[in-house]
């Protein structure tokens, strides 16, 4: 068998061979051209961005919620403040169960049903990766236990919070408001006004009153701190801090005595007082009734409380002063007799014979006035003395509606007075442009006839009705109702007087003017509807009173209030300022449903006038009873 020899072509192979190698080699150099390429771009032309990266994920920057602002009445007394107390908090995106978490905690540190729901609620409110509290003001016990055993709970803390504190609880709650956790709707606003990055680790804001419309004064700016951490997380030492500022301290124009006073000579009876200084605007009093604990609202109201007050057939969450719209009655007649005589339509002189009714003209319908069988002859003067239905709406009838809207919307009724806290009701003077915009409907003769008696569609809040007061009683001159008084600047101590601010002057004849200021001093005297409240006053004050229709009576029908379900009984009023001459008070009273402003809203008027001019404390606080003769005691 012969043998193969295979001749192999070593020249061949080894230029092959080059070849692959040299491809390798190039291919190799390629990829290291890449990494060098790689590294020249990170460690050279992006070194500053991933320093910075790097320093992030070594340094953390922790916001330093600012304190907020105090808020005091006229006198120093303290309305809101903040005390310091420790937190069991928990973050929701670090819990694996939270049911577990909580059981396994109850052991360490009590946690009520209450505290769960409320926690709930904040959850279902706040993002889940912020921390929130399920227990406040832990005692040092509670807080050294839960020390010893953190290691057991990661998603779990222990916080120091500043919190709200209201002493004097519900006094005045309507008008400095409370603060509450920030919401998506919170967010939302704060982001559109840019405010966003110095709410960073702050809860809270305010959310009605003052605490709301006086947020950016009270707020005050964030601080922050530069902190090193470990790979872990862990805080290692404070490389820079920058102290937040704190808020602006109010002062309000409050009276909180006054306003005590005012309260406590309400009993139990739903309503309102607002008391104004006429000659700068400073509000002295401003109630509500019945109001609420704003404390309750601070770390999340609980449901029982929650459903208690929002459920309550009373409304105590209802600001009555600010939006509550009632008829004004007849505390709207001493503005129709200025324009009466404004517009030469009334002279002092000019009398009518009160037969106990109006009749329109080419009508057979009956208006009734309060007392059957009239008043006899009755002049301007005695019109406002023993509120004369009759006259005023023939004097409605004579001015017109028009002349009515636009003379009567002088003194600020039907529209806002501008008050520095937000939530404002415009009430309601109508037209006849309203009624068709409003109804598709024209206006009736009858429906002036009403609006004559503050009745009809006439609707005023108490504070319109102490604004327009406060007009009458400084003669013209229309001052913006305020509740700030000053703010003090807590960096630099420097204190901003909020200087008065006239809306304007109405141009009255003065001789108009002393006529019915003459009368309202009539009502408080001596066979005025009012008499009783002036008995033994230290000084000379003018009033109108008021009664505010619930539900319409039909014409011929007698009004029996016994029959009445109690809610639907007449609301009373009364208007007054003091001292007459010199006033340094005007104010409006509403109580609800109680019917007679002589025997309810006007001995709460003198309460508080004698305590704003003579310093005098009530006797008696409790509830005087109403004289429920309505023949003898009317508006």
């Amino acid at each position: 068998m012969k043998r193969t020899i295979e001749i192999r072509d070593h020249l061949s192979e080894l230029h092959h061979f080059q070849n692959r190698l040299a491809i390798s080699a190039g291919f190799v150099l390629f990829l290291f051209l890449i990494l060098f390429a790689r590294f020249f771009y990170l460690q050279v032309l992006e070194s500053t961005r991933y320093h910075t990266l790097a320093e992030a994920n070594r340094i953390s920057i922790s916001p330093i919620v600012p304190n907020r602002g105090l808020i005091l009445d006229r006198n120093g007394n303290v309305l809101a403040q903040n005390y310091s107390a420790y937190t069991l908090e928990f973050v929701p995106s670090k819990l694996a169960d939270f049911e577990a978490t909580i059981n396994e905690l109850t052991t360490i540190i009590p946690i009520k049903e209450i505290d769960r729901r409320r926690f709930k609620k904040l959850m279902e409110e706040s993002n889940k990766f912020e921390s929130l509290p399920i227990r406040t003001r832990l005692s040092e016990e509670e807080v050294a236990r839960f020390a010893a055993n953190s290691y057991r709970f990661p998603g779990v803390e222990i916080k120091a919070r500043l919190f709200r504190q209201y002493p004097k609880g519900k006094s005045s709650s309507h008008v400095v408001g409370y603060i509450g956790r920030i919401n998506n709707k919170d967010l939302a606003e704060l982001e559109a006004n840019k405010d966003l990055a110095n709410y960073k680790g702050t809860n809270h804001i305010g959310k009605i009153g003052v605490e709301q419309s006086y947020e950016k004064e009270l707020h005050g700016i964030a601080g922050f701190e530069k902190i090193e951490t470990d790979s872990a997380g862990r805080k290692i030492r404070v490389l820079s801090r920058t102290p937040p500022v704190s808020g602006n301290n109010l002062t309000l124009t409050l009276d909180t005595k006054l306003q005590e006073i005012a309260e406590r000579a309400f009993g139990d009876r739903r309503g309102a007082l607002v008391a104004i200084n006429p000659n700068n605007g400073d509000v002295l009093a401003f109630v509500s009734k019945p109001g609420f604990d704003s404390n309750l609202f601070v770390n999340g109201i609980d449901f029982k409380n929650w459903d208690r007050l929002n459920n309550s057939i009373d409304r105590p969450l209802n600001n009555r002063a600010l939006r509550g719209v009632y008829p004004p009655g007849s505390t709207f007649k001493p503005f129709m007799a200025l324009a009466g005589l404004e517009l030469n339509l009334r002279t002092p002189g000019y009398a009518i014979s009160d037969p106990g009714y109006y009749q329109l003209p080419g009508s057979s319908n009956r208006y009734r006035d309060w007392k059957a069988g009239g008043h006899g002859k009755v002049n301007v003067h005695k019109s406002l003395v023993v509120s004369c239905d009759t006259y005023y709406y023939e004097l409605a009838n004579e001015l017109g509606i028009d002349n009515i809207s636009k003379f009567i919307g002088r003194f600020g009724l039907g529209k806002k007075t501008g008050i520095d806290i937000e939530g404002e009701a415009s009430g309601l003077l109508p037209s006849r442009e309203w009624k068709m915009r409003r109804h598709k409907q024209k206006w009736w003769p009858g429906d002036t006839i009403s609006i004559g008696i503050g009745q009809g569609y006439n609707l005023a809040t108490p504070l319109q009705l102490a604004f327009a007061t406060s007009i009458i009683a400084n003669k013209g001159t229309a001052f913006r109702p305020h509740l700030v008084k000053r703010i003090q600047n807590s960096k630099t101590g420097q204190i901003f007087e909020r200087a008065p601010q006239i809306l304007y002057q109405l141009n009255l004849n003065p001789d108009n003017l002393a006529i019915v200021r003459n009368a309202l001093i009539g009502v408080t005297k001596t066979g005025g509807t009012a008499a009783k409240a002036g008995v033994g006053a230290g000084y000379t004050f003018a009033g109108k009173t008021g009664t505010s229709q619930v539900i319409s009576i039909k014409q011929g029908e007698k009004y029996d209030e016994d029959a009445i379900n109690e809610r639907h009984r007449d609301h009373a009023l009364f208007i007054a300022y003091a001292p007459a001459e010199n006033p340094s008070i005007a104010l409006s009273v509403l109580v609800e449903n109680v019917s007679h402003s002589s025997s309810a809203a006007a001995p709460i008027a003198r309460q508080v006038m004698d305590y704003a001019l003579l310093g005098k404390l009530p006797a008696n606080m409790e509830e005087k009873p109403v004289d429920r003769n309505r023949e003898n005691e009317h508006d």
